[in-house]
């Protein structure tokens, strides 16, 4: 039985605290806040859960195997490798930390200490992404063109993060896996309405090898929510709807480019071609609990995760990029170049 303990008990922890309470193989021991009134939340539901405000004093006490943080971003990496110290395995919930330097520094110490460190990348886990991850291995779309995401609501606004760290880590990382690349250079723009210094809309851009693109359009000022994904390829496209029932629609759509030139105007013509469409089968299931599954079991197992360390340092890479290119004007970031100034 792993001893699990939940950090930080405000809007994402409780729904932690539930998945974990109902996964085999796992026991919610602890919880940790240092507001009293959310411990007691939790304590009146879960009984037999011991409440700390102090996150040593959780350490120090013999009482968990595992942390799950799930605080502010700007104490992941003081929590995570506390934890990571004291020998237990640890789930940061995204973005696994502020920089890339923080997530190297938190992949070494789990290696160090023969650790499992997980990162909260809930949509990787989710049935129907990795439905269209299936369908786009399979060929059916084509070579991909590009893919388009929107993630927009009225609120709930944040003041520690922007909208740039706090809804664009699921579409970074959702678009890292369905196309199994890291970008070579990223660009933002966006602008901070209520908060100085703290974007409420942005725009990224990434440009992968092999001519793809990536877009994605992440706002808390919006009127209508939106959790939409789009993948264009050359033979089909496809729409990830989450707000829909059939959360998967295939298009077969497209435009073909004309045949070679034989002197003929009406060979420089494109062909629109307008087919039918169709939901495929994806056998849901609760993305947040099959993600805390997956914790469980990679301890159990001492397997890597999907979403270990390395996976949350590819994502951050991309945020770090995109923050940098924000406060620049827009200016693209090498990300190769990036990449390479940082392990050398």
């Amino acid at each position: 039985m792993i001893r699990v303990g939940i950090v930080g008990l405000g809007y994402w922890g409780p729904n932690l605290v539930r998945c974990f309470s109902d996964i085999e193989g796992a026991k919610v021991t602890a919880v940790c806040d240092q507001s009293r009134d959310n411990l007691c939340r939790i304590t009146d539901h879960f009984r037999g859960v011991t409440p700390f405000e102090s996150f040593q004093e959780m350490l120090d006490r013999d009482v968990i195997d595992a942390v799950v943080i799930a605080t502010p971003t700007a104490t992941h990496f003081r929590l995570a490798s506390d934890a990571l110290k004291h020998g237990l395995h640890v789930f940061v919930e995204k973005p696994l930390a502020k920089t890339s330097e923080e997530c190297r520094k938190l992949i070494d110490l789990a290696e160090q200490h023969n650790r499992t460190l997980f990162v909260g990348h809930v949509f990787l886990h989710s049935a129907p992404v990795m439905k269209l991850r299936e369908i786009i291995a399979s060929g059916e779309l084509g070579n991909i063109n590009y893919i388009s995401s929107r993630r927009l609501n009225l609120g709930p606004v944040r003041t520690d993060v922007s909208a740039l760290y706090d809804l664009a880590p699921h579409d970074i990382s959702m678009m890292l896996y369905l196309l199994d690349q890291q970008p070579e250079t990223v660009t933002c723009s966006g602008f901070d309405r209520l908060n100085p210094g703290i974007h409420d809309v942005c725009n990224v851009s990434m440009k992968f090898a092999g001519n793809r693109m990536g877009m994605i359009h992440v706002s808390w000022l919006d009127p209508r929510k939106e959790r939409v994904l789009t993948v264009v390829g050359d033979k089909k496209m496809a729409i990830y709807d989450d707000l829909e029932q059939e959360k998967i629609k295939i298009f077969d759509k497209g435009i073909d480019a004309p045949p070679p030139a034989s002197g003929d105007f009406a060979d420089f013509q494109m062909s629109y071609r307008y087919g039918g469409s169709y939901s495929p089968f994806v056998q849901e299931r609760e993305p947040l609990k099959a993600e805390c599954a997956d914790f469980i079991r990679c301890i159990v197992d001492d397997a890597v995760p999907l979403t270990d360390g390395v996976n949350g340092l590819q994502v951050v890479e991309v945020l770090e990029a995109a923050h940098h290119s924000l406060h620049q004007g827009g200016q693209p970031v090498d990300l190769v170049a990036a990449r390479s100034l940082a392990t050398s």
